[in-house]
């Protein structure tokens, strides 16, 4: 017996198994539309680690940024020349990112989850 007429016979037997579940519409007359909504407590302990990790992204950028000003001052009063700037870039480029990745998530999601409070 091939793949395509397995999944035939199974495909028939639901139907003639489970009616109902080609119907569009329940009983109760609305469509079904469920929302993606967690739980109050697991939404709870996703903020606190969501603003752990943004706190985190933050003081290691504060860090970055202090670090690479005390080796460029270092490397200065050497007379050394070395690629501190680039490191500078990539410390002030991860700054960037780690400040916008919530509003961008929240812009490319649409908010999804979060209620206003507002009758619709």
């Amino acid at each position: 017996m091939s793949f395509t007429s397995l999944s035939q016979h199974a495909a028939a037997y639901l139907v003639a198994r489970f009616p109902m579940a080609l119907d569009p519409t329940p009983a109760g007359g609305g469509g079904i539309n469920p929302t993606p909504n967690a739980p109050g407590q697991l939404t709870g302990l996703v903020n606190k680690l969501l603003g752990l990790i943004a706190w985190a992204g933050t003081a290691a950028g504060v860090a970055g940024v202090l670090i690479t000003g005390t080796m460029m001052a270092i490397s200065v009063k050497r007379g050394e020349s070395s690629e501190h700037m680039s490191r500078l870039g990539l410390v002030l480029g991860g700054c960037i990112l780690v400040a916008v990745a919530g509003p961008l998530a929240n812009f490319f999601l649409g908010g999804a989850g979060t209620t206003t409070g507002q009758p619709q």
